[in-house]
Formats: structure tokens, C-alpha cells, sequence
């Protein structure tokens, strides 16, 4: 894992945002100072070297911030050159099975490696196959490539958005970088994007908080020619089955496929020159990954990166405080007691909320509603001490194998005809209609409305799924009167609008409901938040680097043809694949569900018979504080009349009683609103960004 950052100027012949007229030794020395600059707001990405390359012409600049972890000599230091000197580039990111790909490549091309490091394949694997390069690797990557003799600049970023990229023009520039921060030293000026964050453009498309700055979507790569002209192309999707077709495999060989290729998603990310660490909480996701891991390394000798032969497992875990009714810590703690690996806790109290609340904000570069990112931040600091560069994460699972409770009324939305041992027509429309009434009684409860009463034309186009109703349940109600007169979208719309129309065609004849409400919420809450501010920005705000077997792409391609009765089973009595009758283990989802099944079959023999039974709990923070305690103190000296208002789009009369109803009051809702409102004061005195106006719209 790096930090990158790249500078292009739009015209072949342009100055690259210096004055006319500079002298070339003054422009490429002004140039490595910015750069340098850049690089520095981002060194936590990585701190063991950085360098810079500018382009004889000026025209394009390459930085990087290495994190080694594989090959640890200087050999591996970026950015990186073929030997003809014609072709560059940066890489953030893990690549799996470099050793057979550099192989593989020594046979078949002249390419000649210099380094073990597993970035250098990149070059290799453009020599050989041009922009379908990225089809060929297997990781978590953010890459920046230009190619002299096409004069071609070339930014990518990974399947799933694991790892970030962002970019925006500047003065006649495109300015691409691991985070946004890394763009203030380039002549940035940051402005709230005021429609992104209302509609929630933020967390459902390629926009930011900031006004021009955007992500590179997860699959996607985009070029820009000598002429400036900027282009986008996707080179990988989520793709599911017919819902029409029957599945003819049997339970069996299901569960074993699943077994077989997360074993080996785990095994592939155990490769590394640094020790490698495994993140662990109460649920089922990570103590897979803990117990996969040791049973890699008991049975099979598997070596944990860098640690000698035989070293136990060592995982890292939060511990809230026992009385808030948050902490998963003892759970974790009897995993990891059964398992025989060394655990360690970050202790997370008030205190320790409150004193990382900004610096967490800082690198996270957004909002949420919920601590638990503080959290994560914090418990990063665990491995940094100890010496781990590398912790294993169970990020992904919910979105692949149908973990999230909200998934209920869509998974039963239609018939499931992909699998003869679905549950009865009858007690499906019966159970439709109940997850439909308490879903909708639930957003009522929160303070989102009747999801019934309207349909937003987003959701019809969605073929009617709930999940976007979900998603877009939390939206702040501080907004400025002001921002009421801007033409918005409902943001269910925007999820839809962000769906391309060959996907939106599946959605309506192809794909089941369930497969649909998966699509959108792996393209939006997954690389948005879940991978974002709970997983690369606070694991990378301390240097470390989290790797996500649940999203290896030959995993969720094979878990994504899974039948959704597979992956949320209902508890009836149901016949198998072999013709005979049986009543599935009664595990509590919604009473009469089990989320994830075919996981929990395929991890049975890795896993405590705790967790095997246990109901999914999300990993969250306590939401009720006392006032005068240490998060009141620090949410009281940011949420002033002056700070709110110096935001321009958020109502002081709509924030001026947040403290007292989330802290005297205990109303969750004023909380999350409260905890949001301070993030945005936060950012807006680090990036120094300008009042949001009318004017500015």
C-alpha cells in the first residue's frame, strides 16, 4: 500500500500551472516542490521512501510514497520505468500471484525485472497486453501509468474501489491522488459540493464533499490523451445469473466451491515481507478469516508474511466498554481462546472516542453518522505499535454472501426459480409482506418516512427494491433553507441515475432482487464507507495495510452465481438437492432466516459453534454520551453558532438544540445528526474550505 499522486497538464505545450515564460530549471524544481508538498499531506500512506518523476517535457509528474511490503530493499521504491525509459508508473495497492505472473511473463516476454516487489508487474503486463492489463490482476490497487511513446496518461483503480483514487482539474490540470488532501499544495482551492451532499451524491456516484473533486469508479480506468481530452471506460462488473434458470448443482458442491476459493483468496494475501496480522470481532466474517488463517498456518505451514515458521496467528480487536452494550471484545476473545492465537484490544471508552474524533474525520475526508470509525482508527494504532504492517479484514462479506438484514424484503420479493428447495409460493408472499411492514415501520420509527406511500421513480426503475430506501434512510435534516431552491433529486433517483442502462435492463428482466439490491449497495455503501472510512482511510491513517479476502473477484464471482436462497436461507422445512426432507438449524434472521448460510456451511469447521449460530451484529459505536463527559466537550467547541454557520448550507436553527437532544435527550437521531454536523466543522477548518452561498452553486 502507497500513497500516489500525479499531475498532468491538459495542453501538450502548457506550462503545467507555472508562469509563463519559467526557465526550465526553475519550473522542474517548482514542480518537485509541489509535488514533494503533495506527497507530504499523504506520507502516513507511506513513510519508508517517496519519489518523483517529471516528464522531459514537463508535462507529466509521477509521485509516490512507498509502505514496502514486499521486497523491502530500494529495489522496490517507485515510481517505476521500463528500460526503454517509454512507460511509467505509480502503484497503490496489493497484486496477488505476482510470482507466477512475473513468470509466466519472463517466458513469454523481453520484459526484465529488476525488483521482487509485486507492483513491477504492472509495466510488464502493459508491455504485453496494452489496457487489458488490469484484467489480469488480482488485488486491491490504484495505479497512474503514462505511456511516452502514446503519450498517454492512464489512471485505474480496482474492482471493488478497495483502494481510493480521486482527481479534479486545477489551472489547465488533472490532479489524481490516493486522497483528497494531497490536492491543497497544488493550487486547490476546496468548496463544498452543497448538491452532493444533499442528495447524497457523496455516497451514491462518482461525486465528493468537494465541488469538482471526483472518485474513479471501482472497475473503471480513465485516459487522457496529449490533447486533454479525457476519457472513461469500464473493464470489469458485477455480473449474476438468469433469474429464469434453474441451478443444478447440488448443496454440496455449492458449499465445497465456496470453501475452496476463500481458502485460496486467504492463502494468495498471506504473502508478504512484512508480518501479517488479522483484524477480529464478534461476527462471523472475521473469525473466518482468523480461523482460515490458522488453519493455514497449523495444517498446512503457511508461513504469516514475515514471522518465523510456526508462529501463532496474532489478531487485533476493539473493545468498547462492557456497559454500553456495543462490545464484542469477549466473543472475540473465546474465538480467539479456541482458536490458539494471541489477541489484542484497543480499548475504546468516551475518552478515547473523544480524543481521535478529529484527526479520525481528517483522513477519512467524509461524514458518517456513526463513531465506528473512530474506532477503526483507533484500533489501527494496534498493529503500527506492534510492529504489523499487514492485517487481514472481513470487509465484503455482507455485500457478497447477503449478510445485511435490509437485503429480507427483496430476497423475498420474487419467487426464487434458480433452486428447486426455495421455500413455498404461499409462505413466501406471507413473509414478503411482513419484512415489508416492519421495514417501512422501522424507517417510520427513524424518522424517514412511509416508504409505501411514495415510490421515488429510481426505486421503480430498481424493479421496486427496498434497499435504496434503506441506503438513503439517513439524510440529515439540518440543510439551509437556501439549498430547498436547488433542483435536486430524490436519492433514490440518484442510486438509479448512477446505474449504467445495460445493468438497469438485467435489473428489470434478468436478475432476482436480491442479486439487484446487491449490485447497488456494492457500488455505493461498499466502496463509499464501508471501505473507505471503516476500512482504507483509517487502517492507512497509521500505515496499515488491510486486505479484504471477501472481495478477491474469483471469490464473488463464483459466490455471486449462488442461488439467493443459498445465501439468505429460509428455516422451513425445505427439500435438498438430494431429494430428502430436513429442517435447517433455526439461526435467528428476522426470526426465520439464516443470513449468509452457505458462508457459515463452507466455514463450519473453522469457526466456535458460538459464532456458527450467532446473529449478524453490526460492528458499531454506542450512541448515548453524557453531557459534560468528553464527547460532549469536544461536539460542544465544534458545534458553535459561528462554526455552523461559517459552513453556509446547514441551518444554526435547525442545530442549535442537536446537543442537548442527543445528549440530555439520548435521541439517537439528534446524535448521528450531531456527530455529522461537528465532521463537517472538522473538515472545513483542516481543508480551510471556503462558505457555501447561493452564489456559489
Amino acid at each position: 500500500m502507497c500513497g500516489i499522486s500525479a499531475i498532468v497538464a491538459l495542453a501538450k505545450n502548457a506550462q503545467n500551472g507555472l508562469p509563463a515564460g519559467s526557465a526550465k530549471d526553475e519550473s522542474r524544481a517548482k514542480l518537485t516542490e509541489q509535488m514533494q508538498a503533495s506527497l507530504n499531506r499523504i506520507k502516513h500512506r507511506g513513510p519508508d521512501s517517496s519519489g518523483i518523476w517529471i516528464s522531459s517535457d514537463e508535462r507529466i509528474v509521477l509521485g509516490h510514497n512507498r509502505l514496502a511490503i514486499n521486497d523491502l530493499s530500494d529495489g522496490g521504491n517507485q515510481p517505476w520505468h521500463t528500460a526503454d525509459g517509454k512507460i511509467h508508473a505509480i502503484v497503490n495497492g496489493e497484486l496477488y500471484d505476482y510470482e507466477a505472473i512475473k513468470e509466466n511473463l519472463t517466458a513469454e516476454s523481453r520484459y526484465k525485472f529488476t525488483s521482487n516487489s509485486d507492483s513491477e508487474i504492472v509495466l510488464a503486463l502493459y508491455q504485453v497486453y496494452g489496457l487489458d492489463f488490469l484484467k489480469h490482476l488480482r488485488g486491491e490497487f490504484a495505479i497512474c501509468l503514462y505511456d511516452e511513446g502514446k503519450d498517454v496518461f492512464i489512471a485505474a483503480r480496482d474492482r471493488y474501489g478497495i483502494k481510493p483514487l480521486f482527481y479534479t482539474k486545477q489551472s489547465g490540470r488533472l490532479l489524481v491522488a490516493a486522497e483528497i488532501k494531497a490536492f491543497l499544495p497544488l493550487d486547490w482551492q476546496p468548496e463544498w459540493d452543497v448538491e452532493s451532499l444533499v442528495e447524497g451524491g457523496w455516497n451514491f456516484d462518482d461525486r465528493t464533499l468537494f465541488r469538482e473533486v471526483r472518485k474513479l469508479r471501482p472497475g473503471y480506468y480513465m485516459t487522457c490523451a496529449s490533447s486533454g481530452q479525457i476519457e472513461y471506460q469500464q473493464y470489469w462488473d458485477i455480473e449474476y445469473p438468469d433469474k429464469h434458470i434453474l441451478d443444478a448443482r447440488s448443496e454440496e458442491e455449492i458449499i465445497e466451491g465456496v470453501r475452496q476459493r476463500l481458502m485460496e483468496a486467504v492463502r494468495v494475501r498471506l504473502r508478504a515481507d512484512v508480518p501479517v496480522g488479522v483484524y477480529l470481532s464478534g461476527g462471523i466474517d472475521s473469525s473466518v478469516i482468523a480461523g482460515l488463517v490458522t488453519h493455514l498456518a497449523k495444517e498446512q505451514g503457511r508461513v504469516l508474511g514475515s514471522l518465523p515458521p510456526g508462529e501463532r496467528v496474532t489478531c487485533f480487536c476493539v473493545a468498547f466498554e462492557e456497559t454500553s452494550g456495543f462490545d464484542e471484545s469477549d466473543i472475540a476473545e473465546r474465538t480467539a481462546d479456541w482458536l490458539g492465537i494471541k489477541m489484542h484490544k484497543q480499548i475504546m471508552n468516551e475518552d478515547a472516542l473523544a480524543a481521535r474524533f478529529e484527526d479520525a474525520t481528517y483522513h477519512c475526508e467524509h461524514h458518517n453518522p456513526d463513531l465506528n470509525y473512530v474506532g477503526k482508527y483507533a484500533l489501527s494504532e494496534v498493529p503500527q505499535k506492534l510492529g504489523f504492517k499487514v492485517v487481514l479484514t472481513g470487509e465484503g462479506a455482507d455485500e457478497t454472501f447477503t449478510g445485511y438484514g435490509v437485503y429480507l424484503p427483496d430476497v423475498l420479493r420474487e419467487a426464487d426459480l434458480t433452486w428447486k428447495g426455495a421455500m413455498p409460493e404461499d409462505e413466501r408472499i406471507r413473509l414478503f409482506e411482513k419484512s415489508e411492514a416492519d421495514t417501512n415501520a422501522y424507517y417510520m420509527s427513524v424518522g424517514a418516512g412511509d416508504i409505501t406511500k411514495v415510490i421515488p421513480e429510481g426505486r421503480k426503475k430498481l424493479n421496486g427494491i427496498t434497499t435504496t430506501a434503506s441506503m438513503s434512510a439517513f439524510m440529515p435534516p439540518v440543510f439551509d433553507e437556501w439549498t430547498s431552491s436547488l433542483e435536486l433529486r430524490n436519492s433514490q433517483d440518484v442510486i438509479a441515475d448512477d446505474v449504467p442502462a445495460p445493468v438497469l435492463e438485467k435489473v428489470r428482466q434478468k436478475w432476482h432482487p436480491a442479486n439487484s439490491a446487491q449490485y447497488v449497495w456494492s457500488k455505493n455503501h461498499l466502496p463509499n464507507i464501508m471501505l473507505s472510512c471503516l476500512g482504507d482511510r483509517t487502517e492507512m491513517a497509521h500505515s496499515v495495510e488491510g486486505r479484504t479476502p471477501f472481495l478477491d473477484h474469483r471469490l464473488t464471482e463464483y459466490v455471486n452465481t449462488i442461488p439467493p436462497s443459498l445465501r439468505m436461507k429460509w428455516n422451513g422445512t425445505a427439500v435438498s438437492s438430494n431429494g430428502k426432507q430436513r429442517t435447517q438449524n433455526r439461526l435467528q434472521q428476522n426470526d426465520q432466516f439464516t443470513a449468509k448460510w452457505v458462508l457459515r456451511e463452507a466455514m463450519r469447521p473453522f469457526v466456535t459453534k458460538e459464532i456458527y449460530e450467532r446473529v449478524k451484529h453490526p460492528y458499531t459505536a454506542p450512541l448515548e454520551y453524557e453531557v459534560g463527559g468528553p464527547l460532549h466537550t469536544v461536539l460542544s467547541r465544534l458545534i458553535t453558532e459561528q462554526n455552523v454557520r461559517q459552513l453556509g448550507f446547514v441551518s444554526w436553527d435547525k442545530t442549535s438544540n442537536l446537543l442537548d437532544r442527543a445528549f440530555a435527550g439520548k435521541d439517537a437521531s439528534a446524535a448521528r445528526l450531531a456527530f455529522c454536523v461537528a465532521q463537517w466543522v472538522v473538515l472545513a477548518q483542516s481543508f480551510g474550505i471556503q462558505t457555501a452561498a447561493p452564489s456559489s452553486i
